[in-house]
């Protein structure tokens, strides 16, 4: 990849932060649009968090990583804290891949 493309996507990004800033000129956006918004970041993250567990480049692969993402998944539904559930689901890959 190269760095022209890099920084004209930057550009390209800021430019559009930038567009909807000045289109919308301190207007309310309707309440559905701001609750769908608010979804985003969490959609997002799932998302790359699927595609880095269940791909090897440009391959499906299902390995350890699945134990670790599944471990981590349950720690987040008992509520634990980041931290916990960041070292649970990074021992259950390590602790897989040493099995496997």
């Amino acid at each position: 990849m190269s760095w022209w493309l890099v920084v004209s996507l930057a550009v390209g990004a800021y430019g559009f932060k930038a567009l909807g800033v000045v289109a919308l000129g301190g207007r309310q956006l309707p309440t559905v649009v701001q609750q769908c918004l608010v979804l985003i970041p969490a959609a997002l993250l799932g998302a790359l968090i699927t595609k880095d567990t269940f791909t090897t480049a440009q391959d499906f692969s299902v390995d350890a990583r699945l134990a670790g993402l599944l471990v981590a998944v349950g720690a987040t539904w008992k509520k634990a804290p980041l931290v916990l559930v960041i070292v649970l689901g990074v021992g259950a890959t390590a602790l897989a891949r040493a099995l496997g």
